[in-house]
Formats: structure tokens, C-alpha cells, sequence
């Protein structure tokens, strides 16, 4: 199963890039650790959106088939605030393959999607994964994109529907041009933007929407020997 978690907090930096954390992860069956994290590589970013006091400092993601509570624990002690969910994932665009632990080289879009209100859950999803899917990737210049479905809530006060990762240059932080794949042609930025705009505003991913930009890291724990 795939578990994600936002987190809060001013020593998440030292807490998720430990080798200590990896290790108790594996010792509890992880396989994989994604660590998606707001930081100077991505400060200039533009496209900042949140619904809560403070915005999501990095979401970190865990493939593990049980211990949930315990991947709660940990992270909960790293960080001063944490929110979970356990999620379905789908990938329109499979991501690159980057060396271990090392940074993606890529701006890395996180959102956190709400079901509007009076909307089923059902007509949502045909709405998102059926539709919008197509729209985001031909309006956007995204090479990796990735839908996170939430299951199950792992914390109380989990407000998210689902999760989203995309992948766009780097120079996509300050350029929409480079977000929007138009070549610098206004006009195919203009028809872009609003098409794009369009089809979120159907499924409810034009408004109660967190934005998070990050830096992508993540890291294989298979072949991690936890210490004693």
C-alpha cells in the first residue's frame, strides 16, 4: 500500500533526510520513501495556493503493506504537525527514474484535491480521471504525473480527496511559458490557460485546493539493513 502524509514544521529538513528514518522504515517493511519537500531549490516558485494557516512543508510518501501506525508514529515525531492518508495510485505519466536519494531534477507540483460539496464521488472521479486527465497533459509541460487517490484517512483531520504530483521543468517556477508548454507563443499560452482552467473548474480543483511546490527525492529501502 501506498501511504502519503502532509507535514508541518521547522526540523523536517534534518528528520526526513536521516539515515535513521530510512532505517526505521525498513525495520518495519517499507520499501520505498518519497520525500517531496518545499525548499530553496523551489523558493522562487509562483504557484503557491493553501487552505490551511500555514502552508504544507513536504509530503512524504511510504509503500509499506501494514504497520500504518506505526509510519503515523514516526513521522508524527518528526515534524509538528502531520496529516495521512492511505491512497490508490495511477500514473498517466510514470515519473523518470532518478539515482537514489538523489534530487529530481524538476519542479515538482503537489495538490491536494477536495470533492466539492454536493458532488458524488463517483461523477467526481469520472470527471477528473476520465476528462481533466487528457487536459492537464496536453496543456501543460509535464513529463511526470501522478494521481493519488485517498482510500482511507489515517488522521482525523485528513482534508484531501486526493493527491497529485506533476513534474515540470524548472524553469516552469517563474515561466508560464515553461509550465505551459506554449513556446513562448502568447496565444497558445492564452487558448492553454484557459482550457486548463476549464476542465478544473468541473471537478472542483479551481477553488478549496492546496498548492505545494517541492523537491523530489526518493529513495529505495530494499537493500536497507536496519542497525540494532
Amino acid at each position: 500500500m501506498k501511504l502519503m502524509y502532509a507535514l508541518w514544521g521547522s526540523r523536517l529538513p534534518e528528520a526526513l533526510f536521516a539515515e535513521r528514518l530510512r532505517d526505521q522504515l525498513a525495520a518495519l517493511g517499507a520499501t520505498r520513501l518519497q520525500v517531496n519537500i518545499d525548499d530553496a531549490d523551489v523558493a522562487p516558485a509562483q504557484l503557491r495556493l493553501t487552505t490551511y494557516e500555514q502552508p504544507v512543508a513536504a509530503i512524504v510518501s511510504v509503500w509499506i503493506p501494514d504497520e500504518f501506525a506505526a509510519v503515523t508514529g514516526l513521522l508524527s515525531a518528526a515534524a509538528d504537525r502531520v496529516t495521512g492518508w492511505v491512497v490508490e495510485e495511477r500514473t498517466p505519466i510514470p515519473p523518470p527514474e532518478s539515482d537514489n536519494g538523489v534530487r529530481a531534477d524538476a519542479l515538482a507540483g503537489l495538490a491536494l484535491l477536495r470533492i466539492p460539496a454536493g458532488m458524488d464521488r463517483s461523477e467526481w472521479l469520472r470527471r477528473w480521471q476520465d476528462h481533466h486527465t487528457t487536459v492537464a497533459i496536453e496543456t501543460q509541460a509535464t513529463f511526470g504525473y501522478v494521481q493519488n487517490t485517498v482510500i482511507e484517512r489515517l488522521t482525523a483531520d485528513a482534508r484531501a480527496d486526493a493527491l497529485v504530483e506533476e513534474l515540470f521543468p524548472m524553469a516552469a517556477m517563474t515561466d508560464p511559458h515553461a509550465f505551459y508548454g506554449s513556446g513562448g507563443d502568447d496565444a497558445e499560452l492564452g487558448r492553454r490557460l484557459s482550457r486548463m482552467i476549464e476542465s478544473t473548474s468541473t471537478f472542483g480543483a479551481s477553488t478549496d485546493v492546496d498548492v505545494i511546490p517541492t523537491s523530489r527525492y526518493v529513495y529505495d529501502l530494499t537493500g536497507v539493513r536496519p542497525t540494532e
